[in-house]
């Protein structure tokens, strides 16, 4: 019998995280950690006689996870999304001896994520004050909608609002006076998923600061702070001048030609990053009298002069087919490139030769593709080890490395607690 091969070493492996979060900023963050090796369990709310139990998001569907029979089962494809290579348990936070089982798992655990609001979890005696008393080397990070400081606290917090209020619905869309005008969200949660990122990356600078010092800590994430600091270029045009940026469409505010146009037979975007890439796209277009013009040879001059450069730019861009602008300016190194709908991202030889659509082994089905994680690491690759997780398929097994026995687990489960 040959010997099971042996995986690589994992960037986080020993690292063990306690998730109370649900939804998307808080499981973003968590299966971030959980792709770099951490042993993440997740913490669900039981079924009960009033609500379903769970993440929320294993409800917010179609479409969702089908079976090997074709039937839709309860795993909405968003749940799946944020979910991989997790471990999940259900307790019942609103019980004390829930709250105690809590507790005894964070006392195993390096890292604790919640996205509760300000001040839910005291009322369960988990808030970091009393955690990080008596665990003083556990990472405790809360990720809510404003932080736990300022007048918009105790608000809720969800992406979209969040979007609107952190300026980013301010610069995306056409411009008022254009036809479809007005603010826009972004099409996915970028705040949430942002605010996951740079939760993940505090999570990792806190845990080396407390190998270094042996002392935890308290991170206070909010998504309203993650949304300003994502305005980044913008916010900082508006900082240098005092003017609040406008939305500009598919231009970009400080780039000429950096947007979309129209060829022929539909659209694609032209990115000219600097002054020798429109000498380049100048001949290319046959007009290269344009990078010659005072008022467009450099980019702060096309940015000045933006509505008298791009008219012409976009007479000359419908004359050739998407396939013929796009080959041309690849040849000619000038950036470019389609706009795809998913079905053609995932068709991509590019995204299928970086594998960006992992097949997943899953107790309910054969076929399960998820995104995969962009992070190629060449010492410590990313693994996919765990199916999302089904609805408390994994309490028995973490219960019984707490030290429960067969009896004591039988009896949570009696009791509801599990």
């Amino acid at each position: 019998m040959s010997a099971k091969p042996s995986l690589p070493p994992t960037a986080l492996c020993g690292v063990r995280v306690l998730d109370l979060s649900r939804v998307l900023a808080g499981p973003w963050c968590t299966q971030t950690l959980a792709d770099l090796g951490a042993d993440v369990i997740k913490v669900e709310r039981p079924t009960g006689d009033n609500h379903s139990g769970g993440d929320d998001t294993r409800g917010w569907g179609p479409p969702f996870l089908q079976d090997r029979n074709g039937k839709d089962t309860a795993e909405a494809a968003y749940y799946l999304g944020c979910n991989r290579n997790k471990r999940s348990i259900t307790i019942d936070l609103a019980r004390l001896e829930g709250q105690a089982l809590v507790r005894r798992l964070a006392a195993t655990c390096d890292v604790l994520v919640e996205n509760f609001k300000v001040g839910g979890m005291a009322r369960y005696g988990l808030d970091a004050p009393t955690l990080l008393a008596v665990q003083p080397r556990l990472v405790y990070c809360s990720i809510t909608g404003f932080g736990q400081t300022g007048p918009y606290r105790d608000r809720a917090g969800y992406d979209y609002a969040v979007q609107g209020l952190g300026g980013l619905m301010s610069v995306t869309g056409e411009r008022d006076e254009s036809p479809g005008g007005g603010p826009q969200k972004v099409g996915v949660a970028v705040a949430d998923l942002f605010t996951g990122l740079y939760a993940a990356i505090a999570i990792q600078a806190a845990l080396r600061h407390r190998d270094a010092t042996g002392r935890g800590q308290h991170i206070d994430m909010a998504l309203l702070d993650t949304q300003v600091a994502m305005l980044a270029n913008l916010g900082a045009n508006y900082l240098v001048t005092g003017v609040a940026p406008q939305r500009a469409g598919n231009a970009h505010q400080n780039i000429v030609p950096y947007q979309v146009f129209e060829a022929a037979d539909g659209h694609l975007i032209l990115a000219v990053g600097n002054d020798g890439q429109f000498v380049r796209f100048c001949e290319l277009a046959g007009r290269p009298e344009l990078a010659r013009d005072e008022r467009f040879k450099r980019n702060a001059d096309r940015v000045r002069h933006r509505e008298l450069l791009v008219p012409q730019l976009a007479d000359v861009l419908r004359t050739r087919s998407k396939r013929q602008w796009l080959s041309a300016l690849e040849a000619a190194k000038v950036p470019c490139g389609a706009i795809n709908d998913l079905a053609e991202v995932f068709a991509d030889p590019q995204v299928q030769a970086r594998g960006m659509a992992v097949p997943v082994p899953h107790p309910l089905t054969d076929s399960l593709r998820l995104v995969a994680s962009p992070m190629k690491l060449s010492a410590t690759p990313v693994q996919v080890r765990l199916a999302p997780p089904l609805l408390g398929q994994h309490t028995d097994e973490v219960l019984a490395e707490l030290g429960l026995d067969q009896a004591e687990r039988l009896r949570l489960r009696q009791r509801d607690i599990v």
